[in-house]
């Protein structure tokens, strides 16, 4: 679409057929090289996840409720699991190291979706070797969560009552490695990269939320964390044993385009941490608790959330007694963080755009669900 929007400005839509956009269209109004209004356009994506959840049972959802963002699978199925827990009165009965597992492939994902956004980003400003990088270094643990699970992207590896399977030989010694590699590699990205001048230039001050606006619009994640907003779910009402783990939330207070990379890179780091402390944790141990016969929710509702790779993530799922739950919805720290971009970008130069909007980490699929 192009065409004139009142005397001396010019509309046009950025995507939704866009390499940065992805599935997701902005309509922008310029002034000029200025940005004068940003109105996004979801909705390209949409796959009607909620209603497809209610044709089938608990486990049959498990596969089809990891697409809307698998680059962090784990991160969308861990509040489902434990709503359905919940449902089922199972809670309590979950292992002690099925739930350390949980902790480790969740930070897995992190990472994983992290080095994504890395890449990404670097692409946007013309950094080719960061982006060459990030998605190299990704795949250490991308192996090492299909160690796990046995398979590479979604890993449907969180269930009902605990994980799928235990840990294969050999896999603390390997998962500790990979945080002494990731740790050593995190130190020369920020060299080449964030400590970068060019990259300060590009990044800094541009697209700046403040904290007013992250409370105001109901940002999560690493948005909010980015502007001094102290968030986290881990740490808010910590679930699956994570208020045994020591670890710190990063937290910026400049709310802008560097600032919310550069959580993404301190979060990798604390990643790495917490999965270590996991290791020294585990206990020999059954990882799952075997649910015998069909799985019924009690009639009822359930809500949980946890802290996914962009932030809080949540199920709220009603049931009716049946092996199928009767609705299912899904809030995600995409849909939360969509409502803020019109201010994010509203005065950026539009060669400035790119860089703002992907900073925000915003995943079209997973808004879109």
């Amino acid at each position: 679409m192009e065409e004139q929007s009142g005397e001396g400005k010019l509309t046009v839509s950025v995507g939704p057929q866009h390499p940065g956009s992805g599935h997701f269209r902005i309509i922008v109004t310029l002034d000029g090289d200025i940005v004068a209004n940003a109105i996004p356009d979801p909705g390209f994506v949409h796959r009607g996840a909620e209603k497809m959840a209610e044709y089938r049972n608990y486990i049959q959802n498990i596969p089809h409720l990891e697409r809307p963002v698998i680059l962090d699978s784990s991160g969308i199925l861990f509040p489902y699991v434990l709503a359905v827990e919940d449902l089922l009165g199972i809670t309590d009965k979950v292992p002690e190291r099925a739930k350390y597992l949980r902790i480790v492939m969740a930070e897995f994902n992190r990472i994983i979706s992290h080095q994504y956004f890395l890449a990404i980003q670097a692409i946007f400003l013309g950094h080719s070797t960061q982006f060459i990088w990030s998605v190299g270094d990704r795949e250490v643990f991308m192996d090492l969560a299909a160690s796990l699970s046995g398979a590479r992207v979604t890993f449907s590896y969180f269930v009902p009552g605990g994980v799928r399977t235990d840990t294969p030989p050999g896999f603390e010694e390997k998962t500790l490695k990979a945080c002494d590699y990731m740790e050593r590699r995190l130190k020369e990205y920020r060299a080449m990269m964030h400590e970068n001048p060019f990259m300060k230039m590009r990044m800094e001050n541009v697209g700046v939320i403040g904290p007013q606006d992250v409370v105001r619009y109901g940002c999560v994640g690493p948005t909010a964390r980015a502007s001094g907003v102290i968030t986290d779910v881990r740490k808010d009402e910590p679930y699956s044993l994570y208020d045994t783990i020591d670890f710190h939330i990063p937290i910026y207070k400049e709310g802008d385009s560097m600032a919310r990379v550069l959580v993404h890179l301190d979060e990798m780091q604390e990643s790495c941490n917490i999965i270590r402390q996991v290791m020294k944790k585990l206990r020999p141990g059954p990882v799952k608790y075997v649910v015998k016969g069909q799985m019924r929710g009690r009639v009822g509702e359930s809500y949980a959330r946890t802290e996914a790779a962009r932030g809080m993530m949540s199920y709220h799922i009603i049931s009716d007694g049946l092996p199928e739950p009767y609705r299912v919805k899904i809030d995600t720290p995409s849909n939360r963080n969509l409502a803020v971009m019109p201010k994010l970008l509203k005065g950026l130069h539009l060669a400035d755009l790119p860089i703002a909007f992907w900073s925000l980490d915003y995943w079209p699929v997973e808004a879109d669900r």
